[in-house]
């Protein structure tokens, strides 16, 4: 790319920006701190990666993505999900006219722009493998007949932590399908006292509607032109491929702690959500600290760990910080 395209593009990326910045102010008059999890939302919502958010109950993860919603002049569903929830209940089922003796469709929640999946991990395979297909295909079945989903089309889903009781473990066919994973983490003292003196009282603030749908869709599109240099997309793949053949890269120890590495998904996602996070900082190319910034999220759903890191109390970002300090940038 011409250096006078990309001068362009940090131009009109800049100017993009200032809808997505004050569409963030907006959401922050409803949620105090949280700044991780709006910017992870965010990212998803500009590169069309679906969101997944885990952290205790109470820490305003619903009540960011209904705010989001409110945003954008986007059609918006919440499914809270049950140990009871059916895959009909999401997707929609056959329903016959007496008047007319035929069946039609009666099409479920899931045909929305943005749907919040509460709490994901409380309802059982059937409904998750229903999900599925919806996240990996954007098209529903209804009887015999596929149905396409809306565009744009973005899952949040929350989910409180596996230790928590009546929750069943998201299958890794489906973890895969999430860009992100973003740890919500209980508020600062100072944001907690921001909360209770804002939040104390009944009087709920009015969110308004920052950006329109072309807009969104308009922005989206210069999110997936911002360039990434030839060197940048060899360091994606390096750490990726570290994931799965650490000796290779002088880290040999890793070989008995991770059983499954990250897969050519994770380096997609990793390019996008880099993107995103490049536009965020008004600018139009991606740089190596993008990638050091986001690849947490990108990664943590993904790598499966074996026993021995267990017995070693290893989490899968303890990994993702060793595979950072193993793998450099290709001259």
């Amino acid at each position: 790319m011409a250096e006078i395209d990309v001068m362009a593009l940090n131009q009109t990326v800049k100017e993009q920006n200032y809808f997505v910045t004050q569409m963030m102010n907006e959401m922050n008059k409803a949620v105090v701190g949280q700044r991780e999890m709006i910017e992870g939302i965010v990212m998803g919502l500009l590169t069309g990666g679906h969101i997944l958010l885990e952290g205790v109950p109470g820490l305003a993860k619903t009540l960011t993505i209904a705010t989001l919603a409110k945003t954008i002049s986007l059609q918006f569903q919440r499914i809270q999900f049950t140990p009871d929830l059916l895959p009909t209940d999401l997707i929609g089922t056959m329903i016959f006219n007496p008047k007319s003796g035929e069946f039609s469709a009666k099409k479920g929640p899931i045909f929305s722009n943005i749907v919040l999946a509460d709490e994901i991990n409380r309802a059982p395979a059937k409904v998750q493998s229903a999900l599925l297909e919806a996240m990996a295909e954007k098209q529903v079945t209804i009887g015999d007949t596929s149905y396409k989903l809306d565009h744009p089309f973005l899952v949040l889903a929350t989910q409180n932590p596996l230790e928590q009781e009546g929750t069943y473990p998201l299958p890794e066919a489906q973890m895969d399908r999430f860009m992100f994973k973003v740890n919500v983490e209980y508020p600062t003292k100072a944001e907690e006292l921001e909360i209770i003196t804002r939040m104390g009282m009944n009087q709920k603030p009015e969110i308004q509607t920052i950006i329109s749908k072309e807009q969104l869709l308009k922005v989206t599109e210069t999110v997936d032109q911002i360039y990434v240099d030839q060197k940048v997309k060899h360091y994606i793949v390096d750490l990726i491929m570290a994931t799965r053949e650490p000796k290779q890269y002088g880290l040999g120890r890793l070989d008995k702690i991770i059983a499954v590495g990250g897969s050519p998904r994770a380096s997609l996602s990793l390019i996008r959500a880099a993107k995103a996070h490049a536009f965020l900082r008004s600018r139009g190319f991606v740089t190596v600290e993008d990638i050091k910034a986001i690849i947490y999220k990108v990664l943590r759903h993904r790598l499966i760990l074996t026993y021995e890191a267990e017995a070693e109390n290893l989490k899968q970002d303890d990994v993702i910080k060793e595979v950072l300090s193993g793998v450099d940038v290709s001259a």
